[in-house]
């Protein structure tokens, strides 16, 4: 068992960043501090190494720069020709001890081969051993036989063993899915019974660049479309010949390299990528310094799709030259490329037994990186139904995508299928119309029986048939209907509406649980340290002692759901038996409540907040208390100081809060902000899901 791993290969672009990226979405949902570290990094800044920079940025990484890494490259090569090996592998070892004691786990990246040596090989053997670390090779397959690749293998890993160096995993890259189970098998029986050996397909999506990689291997100087630089180039073509000769030829993310004084080839290209008969390119580049007339420039600049063009001085056999040499690397804003590379490595890797060999503690507070790997994984486990109404806000469509491209639920989005169309292509999202199902209530063949049951449920509140009519063409009472119907598992809604919009069809069909007569909600509160549930600080203005019960007790059963032990602080602005007065009476009587319904539950009340929280405070304030100082669940005595509280706690620590979430419930609905963001409507998502589970 070890704190700490080292990532290393034997030639350039081998794939570490795959490896990378999947070990540490590994390790956030398993440890609360992770520090990543390159000794030694390609380039005279750090922030310019791509590896490095693109983890610290995507895992938000607290530590500073200069501590990741030791050496540039140059600087290693000085110290090398200076011979001084020993400096070298004591100033790594000196930073990495430092990482290690102040961190749970360190993932060590090797160096970067960027040009192939014996000596650099030798390097990363010696930086691992000193470090005392287990190692896990990377390997890359395309170009190599199965042969080639089983006497890379067995070589690789006798050059570590001997030197001592224990071998954790050896992992073959890019291999071709023909050879993918022949390799993987033979190579199990080559290497070591101990090693877990896997093997990762090529991904075209991965090695391919993106615009912004082509602009800067080109040269160029961007002309329109700055904005869609992330758009992948699967293919690039030359336009030299006719317009409808280069319609035939264009496939989906073709780059398209023309003069730039061919108007008609330009222009007739925009057009097919906003046509529903042409696939999406990717972006043009106009070559030989040329430039549109001033006509075409403000056609185009008029049009409602418009690509990256790229202007270069370049002629085009120059040009298509340097396109075909751009290498793909992954960036920190890139961030399907990295939510595909996470994803290739969670299919393709034994992630339980490796994460057994690597993983020798358990840590009591969940973080937030670690509260967010856990309910996607969740999420993603068992695939829920979620129904989102508000299919004509770009927000909710932008969620969507990332939604179904991390294909963690299957989605039904509310409204016009043309619009949604033209809104995916507007907002140049991956998402394909089919991947969702798109309904209009108005026109839906659901539409009549809808209204029969919400009339056969509400007639006996005054509710006609015409009526009913009406109701149902409201996406709330659609998309609830949906979920009371078992056609979704759960709703989310009100970026665009009301909250009691949102909920109103809920509280009349979907209803409460049995034992239930409180509908509430709760935030799930990502501090730096710890995730908290607040409760309630979006539903019930004023709750009686009774209902503030019922907050309490559904809220712990919330908490423990999202495998958060809950000790739950009724708070007060007094601690214990110190205050008097009606509020503090009703939080106090509250407490009794659920100490008697609930027996099995730790609570504390009235306490403070700070007392609730602050474990010093905690043991000075309430000394026998099992809550005191360590609360999880915290329940306001109102919604003024619910809310409140939750949005000072959020803007002056810079929290994430999810939610709200509603509890109480037959059925998932919930509710967003109307200034709420994509990623406030992906979690919320994920934990409807959850709560569908």
């Amino acid at each position: 068992m070890t704190n700490a791993i080292y990532l290393t290969t034997t030639e350039p672009h081998a794939g570490k960043s795959i490896i990378a990226l999947g070990l540490m979405n590994l390790l956030v949902a398993r440890t609360e501090k992770i520090a990543y570290f390159k000794p030694i990094i390609s380039t005279d800044r750090p922030e310019q190494d791509s590896h490095l920079f693109t983890v610290a940025a995507h895992f938000k990484l607290a530590t500073a720069h200069n501590d990741m890494f030791v050496f540039t490259r140059n600087q290693l090569v000085k110290l090398l020709n200076e011979g001084k090996e020993t400096f070298i592998i004591d100033s790594i070892i000196n930073k990495f001890k430092q990482l290690q004691e102040s961190h749970d786990f360190v993932v060590v990246e090797g160096t970067d081969f960027t040009s192939i040596t014996n000596e650099e090989f030798d390097i990363n053997i010696s930086i691992a051993e000193n470090l005392s670390i287990p190692v896990a090779i990377i390997v890359r397959a395309d170009r190599k036989s199965i042969p080639e690749m089983v006497d890379t293998a067995v070589s690789t890993v006798k050059s570590f063993t001997d030197k001592g160096v224990q071998v954790l995993t050896f992992i073959a890259n890019r291999v071709e899915e023909v050879n993918g189970a022949a390799l993987q098998e033979k190579l199990k029986r080559s290497l070591p019974a101990n090693i877990i050996v896997s093997s990762i397909p090529s991904s075209k999506e991965l090695a391919n660049p993106t615009m912004k990689e082509i602009l800067d291997s080109v040269q160029g100087k961007i002309l329109l479309g700055e904005h869609l630089l992330s758009n992948a180039v699967d293919e690039s073509i030359v336009g030299a010949m006719q317009l409808h000769n280069l319609l035939t030829r264009l496939k989906k993310n073709t780059l398209i390299v023309t003069p730039g004084d061919r108007g008609d080839l330009i222009v007739g290209a925009l057009q097919a990528n906003i046509s529903k008969n042409h696939p999406r390119i990717a972006g043009l580049i106009l070559t030989g310094g040329l430039q549109p007339e001033d006509t075409i420039l403000k056609l185009i600049e008029g049009l409602d799709t418009v690509v990256p063009i790229i202007t270069v001085q370049t002629g085009t056999f120059e040009t298509v030259t340097r396109v075909a040499n751009t290498r793909s690397s992954i960036h920190p804003d890139n961030k399907e490329k990295i939510a595909l590379a996470i994803s290739l490595f969670d299919k393709h890797l034994d992630v339980p037994t490796l994460a057994k060999k690597i993983v020798s503690f358990h840590t009591r507070n969940i973080t937030p990186r670690m509260f967010q790997y856990q309910i996607v994984k969740r999420a993603r486990e068992q695939k829920k139904h979620i129904v989102l109404p508000e299919g004509d806000d770009d927000r909710i469509l932008q969620a969507a995508d990332a939604l179904i491209t991390q294909n963690i639920v299957d989605l039904t989005i509310l409204g016009n299928k043309e619009t949604i169309a033209a809104a995916f292509r507007r907002l140049n999202l991956t998402l394909e119309i089919d991947q969702v199902t798109i309904i209009e209530p108005a026109t839906s063949d659901r539409y009549a029986d809808y209204v029969n049951t919400l009339y056969e449920l509400r007639k006996d509140k005054n509710v006609t048939l015409e009526m009913a009519r009406d109701l149902m063409l409201d996406v709330s009472y659609f998309g609830t209907m949906m979920v009371y119907k078992g056609e979704a598992d759960g709703m989310v809604s009100g970026a665009a509406h009301t909250t009691q919009h949102t909920i109103r069809p809920a509280l009349q069909f979907v209803k409460t649980k049995p034992g239930v007569s409180t509908v509430s909600s709760v935030f799930f509160m990502c501090l730096p340290n710890r995730v908290s549930v607040f409760g309630d600080c979006a539903v019930n203005p004023n709750p009686t002692a009774e209902q503030l019960a019922d907050i309490a007790i559904s809220s712990a059963d919330t908490s423990k759901m999202f495998n958060i032990e809950p000790k739950i602080a009724m708070l007060s602005y007094s601690s214990g038996t110190s205050g008097s007065g009606a509020e503090v009476d009703k939080v106090r009587q509250a407490t009794e409540l659920v100490k008697q319904r609930r027996p099995d539950l730790k609570v504390e009340g009235p306490i403070q907040y700070d007392a609730a929280v602050d474990p010093s405070v905690g043991k000075k304030k309430l000394p026998n208390s099992e809550v005191a100082g360590q609360a999880s669940v915290l329940i306001f005595p109102d919604l003024n100081t619910g809310n409140n509280t939750y949005k000072a706690v959020q803007r002056e620590t810079g929290a994430l809060a999810i939610g709200p979430m509603l509890q109480g419930l037959n059925k998932p609905v919930n509710d967003l902000s109307r200034g709420c963001t994509v990623d406030d409507i992906f979690n919320t998502v994920v934990i409807t899901a959850i709560q569908a589970q």
